[in-house]
Order: C-alpha cells, then sequence, then structure tokens
C-alpha cells in the first residue's frame, strides 16, 4: 500500500481551478518530486497533501486512511460498493485529522521561524504545544539540532543566522514531531547554489536515517536530480508526466518535461547548442530559414522534440554532414 494516495484531487479557487483531477501516489521512504513552473499549482497540491487546504473534490489518504470527510452526495455515489462505505468509516472527524497532521511535517521557502524565540525555543514549540514539559521539550530540541549540525547555535535568534541555518532550524523543528512524512515547499528557492547543496545533502541523510518520506515542491530542476528517486511534472494544476528521474530527464514524454529539463540545461550551460550553419532564402515570396545545430547524443532527443513541438520540421544530419553550407 501506498504511503501517500492522492485520487482524482480537484482544488477550485473561485473561478480558477488550481487542480484537476491529480492522482499519484508515493511510497514509503520515497523521496518524491514535484516540479512545475510558476503557477502550475504545486503548493496548492502540498497543501493539500495535509488539508491545510482542503481539496474541493477526489481523495487524500495517508497510510490508508482518508483525510477529511465525504459529502451526502458523494457518499451516495460511493455506497454503490460496499468497499467504499468501509473507506468511509474510516475518514477522520476534525479531532483526528489535528492529530493525523502531526505525522506530516512541512518546511516553506522562507522558513517560518518565530522572531522572538532563539533557536532551540523554535525547535521547541511544536513539543510544548503537544503538552511536553519545557525541560523535556528543550532536551529533545537540542537533540534534533545537533541532528542538522547547529548545536552551538542553540541560543541565536533567527536574525543572527544565515539563510541555511534558518532552514535546518526549520527542518530540525519539524523533525520534532517525530513525522511519517515531511513537506518541503521550495525550501532551497531562498538558498544560493552552495547551502542548497548543504541542505539536500542533510535532507537525504535524514531520509536514509529516519525512513521519512520526503516530498520536494519546487521549480528548480538540479533540486530533483539530486535527491529524489520519482517525479511528477505538474502543468495547468493537471500532472502531465510521473516517472523514475532518470528516465523523465532522459526521455521526457510531455512537452511541458521537455521544456524544464532543456531550459535547466541551456540555464546551466549544460547543453550548449552550436549553431553550425544558418540561411534564409525567399521560396515564391515567403521567406523561409534553415539551420544546422550542434547538440550532444544525452540531449539530442529532447532538444528534437522541442523543436517539432513548435511545429518546425527536423531532419537529422550524421556527423561528418557538410557544414560550410556550400
Amino acid at each position: 500500500m501506498a504511503q501517500i494516495r492522492l485520487n482524482k484531487v480537484t482544488k477550485r479557487f473561485e473561478d480558477v481551478v488550481a487542480l484537476k483531477d491529480v492522482s499519484l501516489s508515493i511510497e514509503q521512504g520515497e523521496i518524491f518530486g514535484i516540479i512545475g513552473m510558476s503557477g502550475a499549482g504545486k503548493s496548492t497540491l502540498v497543501r493539500c497533501l495535509n488539508y491545510l487546504e482542503k481539496p474541493t473534490g477526489g481523495e487524500v489518504e495517508i497510510e490508508g486512511v482518508i483525510l477529511g470527510e465525504l459529502s451526502e452526495k458523494e457518499l451516495r455515489k460511493k455506497r454503490k460498493s460496499i468497499a467504499m462505505i468501509f473507506q468511509h468509516l474510516s475518514s477522520l472527524s476534525e479531532k483526528e485529522l489535528r492529530a493525523k497532521r502531526r505525522d506530516i511535517a512541512m518546511i516553506f521557502q522562507h522558513f517560518n521561524l518565530l522572531m522572538q524565540k532563539n533557536a532551540v525555543d523554535n525547535v521547541a514549540f511544536p513539543l510544548r504545544i503537544q503538552g511536553v514539559r519545557k525541560r523535556e521539550a528543550r532536551e529533545q530540541a537540542l537533540e534534533y539540532l545537533k541532528v542538522v549540525g547547529l548545536t552551538e547555535k542553540a541560543k541565536a535568534y533567527p536574525s543572527k543566522l544565515s539563510g541555511g541555518q534558518k532552514q535546518r532550524v526549520a527542518i530540525a523543528r519539524a523533525l520534532a514531531s517525530k513525522p511519517h512524512i515531511l513537506l518541503c515547499d521550495e525550501a532551497t528557492s531562498a538558498l544560493d547554489p552552495q547551502t542548497t547543496q548543504s541542505i539536500l545533502e542533510l535532507l537525504k541523510g535524514i531520509n536514509r536515517q529516519y525512513g521519512i518520506t520526503i516530498v520536494m515542491i519546487t521549480h528548480q530542476m538540479e533540486v530533483i536530480q539530486k535527491i529524489c528517486h520519482r517525479v511528477a511534472i505538474i502543468e495547468n494544476g493537471e500532472v502531465a508526466e510521473e516517472g523514475t528521474v532518470e528516465k523523465v530527464f532522459r526521455h521526457p514524454q510531455s512537452e511541458a518535461g521537455r521544456k524544464l529539463i532543456l531550459k535547466e540545461q541551456l540555464r546551466e550551460g549544460k547543453e550548449p547548442i552550436n549553431i553550425l550553419y544558418a540561411n534564409t532564402r525567399d521560396v515564391n515570396g515567403t521567406a523561409k530559414g534553415e539551420m544546422i545545430l550542434g547538440v550532444s547524443d544525452q540531449s539530442k532527443d529532447s532538444v528534437i522534440q522541442y523543436l517539432r513541438d513548435r511545429n518546425l520540421t527536423v531532419w537529422e544530419v550524421d556527423d561528418d554532414v557538410d557544414k560550410t553550407g556550400a
């Protein structure tokens, strides 16, 4: 059984459909990436995962338990299936939902630390809310600060911490509730590349040490490549493509996937496209252009598909083609 299962999840905000029939399964202990351009619906999706936003339709199931109650209309539909009636009986009340949320922790792009509390008290805060005594909560908080490598910053306030240090405090605070699932909503977007790398290494270590399932919401392709086992590409509130990171990056099947991957390769200079020859000519009064491009074998398929998606005619030519244009 998947640890997280989304079944046709839809979310509407008045006339705007932010998510449409999103279905995903995420296994226990997996690092799963959800990626898309700005406005694709990624953050809405992650908020639906822990019912910070209640879906307009569909089901969110965590460890075999459906979050939220079914409406009478939905229940009437599902009464056609005895199994679904039993499934409804396991849905959560508000009290049970609050308790279940403790199994799902979240870290954010801008850290969301309490500025008036030092690092150790920030980490202890969720423990205190759960009723843990102050001394015990601080002792546990110090242990989690040790896990993230910030023992020496226990008494430092957020204003005295770097961005990477703030995110480490946020991760320690998330771990303090002993979650089964960690949701990371653009957790590295505000960090420089070197700090991003250190945070990703920390998250990979936490995944190995504690077996916590991690869901990475990001627009950064390099984050997906470095840490995730599988990835789903979201576009216009729908799943455009899903698969292992290696498969999606090598042979993207959707236009959204090809755009994201090619854009990232060009941005980082990983995919040099050499213009070997270019020319324009007049054909019966219409300007026609042609180019010979040099690309690597690894990215050839994605570049060709990217061009064809834009209604351009593409031919593959051998390496020994005459590149002088003569």
